[in-house]
């Protein structure tokens, strides 16, 4: 039996240790906001905050989880930067079909918290291998630009 802190909560897992996160998160325990994308640590669909670090959970076994502090998709409302994050998604209607939003929300935020005021060519780095399928990169950049206070806010 395995001890994950997830989202504040402690859960136990009866997996493998070499279970993968994503898997642990989604058919054990019913988290279903990270998504499943292409199993490959490619996409981004499945970034989850491992200690505050934007991390795989298709690749990330939940050996390499136990003692971390764990946040999805689900939790990130409860940090004023995935707040703001989310907001700033509704508010540029940066979601199309959505898929990868849970993966794109989270790897903002981890970018946020680490560099309040990202360069461009920061939230290039931060942002590169989270794939959009729908091609809402100028909008997913305008809400991080927008979080950081380097753009004028629209209503």
């Amino acid at each position: 039996m395995t001890t994950l802190n997830i989202n504040g909560k402690p859960h136990q897992v009866d997996l493998p240790a070499d279970t993968p996160l994503l898997w642990a998160l989604r058919d054990y325990l019913g988290l279903t906001g990270t998504k499943f994308g292409c199993g490959m640590a490619l996409c981004g669909a499945c970034t989850v905050h491992l200690d505050g670090e934007p991390t795989r959970a298709c690749v990330t076994p939940i050996s390499a989880a136990t003692d971390k502090k764990i946040v999805t998709i689900e939790a990130i409302d409860q940090d004023a930067t995935g707040k703001k994050v989310q907001e700033a998604w509704l508010a540029l209607g940066v979601p199309q079909c959505g898929y990868c939003q849970p993966g794109q929300v989270m790897a903002a935020t981890a970018l946020l918290k680490q560099k309040p005021q990202p360069t461009d060519a920061d939230i290039d780095a931060a942002m590169s291998g989270n794939i959009c399928r729908c091609g809402t990169y100028p909008r997913i950049r305008a809400a991080i630009k927008q979080v950081a206070g380097l753009t004028e806010v629209k209503s």
